[in-house]
């Protein structure tokens, strides 16, 4: 415990010590930020001593002179929003493996009975969790930063077109980057820690969903800022050329195209009218057309009427006769399925119909197949297939009218 307590007392001087060297030091930090070196002559030799050893300062090349650190420039650009030196470290994978290794000494810590050191490290893994999240969220900020900024202030449309190629190859990065962050392994990484599984399921699939959404603005954004560029792109092309073609040919007047007998292929684009033609009730010389076909309609059949009163109800089919014709179609089904049974392929139901020369109307004989499909067991049923010869019944209208019927026997 005591040593906790003396490793967190000399990270704090440490640390606090560091910090106030980059504020003693702030203008000439952020002079060698804008020039990309340190001016070493705005320092004195002890000051360079301290800023090099507390990997403020370091030198790339024995050739090149003192620059600040890369971790500083980032930090630097982050908070003055400098998109033009700024870089979006998108390393999930390390941020992945090291959630991991917390995780394991914390339980490791825990197992111990050692709830000291269980409580620092759940306290860095609650710190590496937050800088996953807020990475992305950096992240998902310098894009629409560069929407409003980068594609507004560039000189031409080319160069606004490079700047959204750029900003949807850093999005599919980050896209590709939360693709990497697998839940299922994190609900194991958590399991019978109530503590873990909030920290590493709950809120960070929240912040994750968050982003998700921030991505695809940003993504429907670009792309509609593309199609923009790519349209202002075709026009002052076409006026480009044009322009230069005229220049070549300073003596071209256009040809009056709607007077010519043969247009250009380019201009002849519009469909064909199709004339249609109306009898004119009002007009007498159409009357006699429209008698003639009139007269040409086919004429009804005479229909001889039934007498009601000796009409009785002895033509309709009685029950047994009803019963009869009922169990005479389920036997000719039956007999269809045995043969599609014996034959082992498929059978269709109009073709067996028209074969055996059965009087059964062909719509009635379809839906009783169904019916008897339907009716039969479900290890039986998985044994037939059955396949539906269908037609729309319109143009306009989308419902599907069954025209036939096959059943056959599946492959065991």
């Amino acid at each position: 415990m005591a040593d906790l307590h003396a490793t967190a007392s000399n990270l704090f001087s440490i640390g606090a010590e560091r910090l106030a060297l980059i504020g003693k030091h702030h203008k000439q930090l952020m002079q060698g930020y804008i020039d990309g070196f340190i001016d070493e002559n705005a320092f004195s030799e002890g000051a360079l001593k301290k800023l090099i050893s507390a990997r403020i300062l370091w030198r790339p090349d024995e050739q090149q002179p003192l620059a600040l650190r890369p971790l500083l420039s980032e930090l630097i650009a982050s908070m003055v929003a400098d998109e033009n030196r700024r870089q979006i470290n998108a390393d999930v994978a390390e941020k992945l493996e090291q959630i991991r290794n917390r995780v394991q000494a914390y339980r490791d810590a825990q197992y111990k009975g050692d709830y000291s050191v269980a409580e620092l490290q759940l306290q860095r893994l609650t710190e590496h969790v937050h800088d996953l999240s807020g990475q992305f969220e950096e992240a998902i900020d310098s894009l629409w930063h560069r929407l409003n900024s980068d594609f507004g202030f560039v000189s031409s449309l080319d160069d606004k077109i490079r700047e959204n190629e750029r900003a949807q190859k850093q999005l599919r990065r980050l896209l590709d980057g939360l693709d990497l962050l697998d839940f299922n392994e994190l609900i194991e990484l958590s399991e019978g820690n109530n503590h873990l599984r909030k920290l590493l399921v709950s809120q960070l699939q929240s912040q994750l969903s968050s982003h998700h959404s921030s991505l695809l603005e940003v993504q429907k954004r670009l792309v509609e800022l593309l199609a923009k560029f790519r349209q202002q792109q075709s026009r002052s092309m076409l006026i480009s050329n044009m322009a230069a073609f005229l220049r070549q040919h300073p003596k071209y007047q256009p040809a009056d195209y709607p007077n010519r007998s043969e247009l250009p292929g380019l201009f002849n684009q519009s469909a064909a009218i199709k004339p249609q033609a109306a009898i004119a009730l009002d007009k007498a010389s159409e009357r006699q057309v429209l008698a003639e076909l009139v007269r040409a309609l086919p004429r009804p059949k005479a229909v001889n009427l039934v007498d009601t009163q000796s009409a009785s109800f002895s033509a309709l089919p009685l029950d047994d006769d009803i019963t009869a014709r009922q169990q005479a179609l389920k036997t000719d089904v039956e007999n269809f399925y045995l043969r599609v049974i014996d034959q082992g392929g498929k059978l269709s139901a109009l073709e067996y119909l028209e074969q055996q020369a059965l009087q059964w109307d062909s719509e009635i004989w379809l839906y009783q197949i169904l019916a008897e499909y339907q009716a039969l067991p479900l290890d039986e049923k998985h044994m037939l297939s059955i396949t539906r010869e269908e037609t729309q019944a319109s143009k306009v209208n989308q419902l599907l009218l069954i025209r036939d019927i096959s059943i056959g026997l599946k492959a065991a």
